[in-house]
């Protein structure tokens, strides 16, 4: 059942948000097994239930990953570190959702401080994918992932600072929006680069991800439902030609769709690609540092491998690369904007590959063995730099696996890159399919 649809019969007196909550307890304690969830909030959630605020959300169950705040609930980060912390107040992004009716059931599993592209914590063990357990959720969103694909909770709320919400909503094969920079507060929030974080919805369908983002976002306003006709959309021709073949024709299929419901499609290049994700890394790495200074000095064996490296690096860098990154990024906003100004939205595979299997580092592209997180950067680095919103829908398989399309949008254009996500699916039934379980 699609968030939409319960939220339809929540409020009509239909079903009761006690029975919805006890139905996602239900299905959350009979899959264990994904570890998508840190700690859920059963007794809670079924108290709060009772009283849920009319609104939009009445009654509606959804998880927060465990970088988000909840009032009375542990906020780990998937870390040693954090492994007790109890917060005193709900995020500035869930305090909304509640108010607007929805009760939260509990905490989803993320990379260790939401600092990698896996949930592979080796604190918390990894959250696996519904639609292979041998194979990761993509990160650091991988919970929120791995939960909607599962039909555990009907939505989910992630982050994004270079990837974390787009790669988990491409491998689970879920619909998943990084909202434009400052859309959406972070206040409350396990912060990794302040000049990048975003908090955004993941759930089953562009529709559910558009209802959660009213509530997130009061300042959103929806775009008419005026289909995909007429929008100039850009298809990213460098980042086709680096995918995977299989994914690559999928995303083609896809673009083709766009086609013929009456958008205009034309190629474009992305101008200076490899240096996205350079500016970015010299932007990310000072600042997570920055944040993660006193445990570094303090409680540096308690980090996982991984994320104790790339803390130590951002540690590392010189001050004049930080400013130089910031100046990039500045240059690399310019050197974007005649593309954002030529066309209404610009399309690309959502990730080069399917999700690999848990303990792997490397992936296969053409005749290449390339490091995952590598693999992934230039699909994410551009829009991350440019603040820009981007949408991850499913659009197919690959040896029985999820492939996503990625819809990015202007700066402040989420209401666009909505509506186009949502036409597409209207056209097509890829994001309503399951895994068997």
């Amino acid at each position: 059942m699609t968030l939409t649809h319960l939220a339809a019969q929540l409020r009509s007196g239909e079903l009761s948000p006690r029975e919805a909550v006890q139905s996602c307890l239900t299905r959350i304690e009979a899959a264990g097994e994904l570890n998508a969830f840190i700690s859920v909030r059963g007794d809670e959630a079924l108290a709060e239930a009772e009283r849920a605020p009319e609104g939009p959300l009445h009654g509606v169950p959804v998880a927060i990953k465990d970088v988000i705040d909840v009032a009375g609930a542990r906020t780990t980060a998937a870390s040693r570190i954090l492994r007790d912390h109890v917060a005193a107040r709900d995020a500035t992004a869930v305090a909304p959702l509640r108010a607007a009716g929805a009760v939260v059931v509990g905490k989803l599993n993320a990379h260790e401080f939401a600092f990698g592209a896996l949930t592979t914590s080796p604190h918390f063990g990894p959250a696996r994918n519904p639609w292979s357990l041998e194979r990761v959720c993509g990160g650091s969103s991988g919970g929120s992932g791995s939960a909607v694909a599962a039909d555990l909770v009907p939505g989910t709320l992630g982050t994004d600072t270079a990837g974390s919400i787009r790669i988990p909503s491409c491998f689970c094969g879920v619909t998943g929006l990084r909202p434009s920079t400052g859309l959406v507060p972070t206040d409350g929030v396990v912060a990794v680069s302040r000049s990048f974080d975003t908090v955004g919805p993941i759930a089953g369908s562009a529709e559910d991800c558009e209802l959660l983002l009213q509530a997130l976002a009061p300042s959103y306003l929806p775009e008419p439902d005026r289909g995909v006709a007429g929008l100039r959309i850009g298809v990213v021709s460098q980042l086709f030609e680096r995918a995977d073949p299989e994914v690559a024709a999928c995303t083609q299929a896809a673009v083709a769709e766009l086609g013929s419901l009456g958008a205009q499609i034309e190629p474009v290049t992305i101008p200076l690609l490899d240096l996205a994700g350079t500016i970015v890394q010299a932007i990310m790495l000072p600042e997570a540092a920055e944040g993660h200074l006193e445990w570094l000095r303090t409680r540096l064996p308690e980090y996982g491998a991984d994320v104790r490296a790339r803390l130590l690096a951002g540690l590392l860098l010189p001050a004049t690369a930080y400013v130089t990154g910031l100046r990039g990024q500045r240059w690399y906003r310019d050197e974007l904007r005649p593309l954002f100004e030529r066309y209404d939205l610009l399309v690309q595979p959502a990730m080069p590959v399917v999700p690999p299997l848990i303990g792997e580092e490397t992936v296969e592209l053409g005749n290449e063995t390339v490091a995952y997180r590598l693999a992934l950067i230039p699909f994410n680095s551009p829009w991350t730099l440019a603040g820009a919103p981007v949408a991850s829908v499913p659009c197919g398989f690959v040896a029985g696996l999820p492939v996503g399309l990625a819809l990015v949008g202007r700066p402040a254009g989420d209401a666009t890159v909505l509506r186009a996500a949502a036409a597409f699916q209207r056209a097509t039934d890829w994001h309503t399919r399951r895994p068997e379980r």
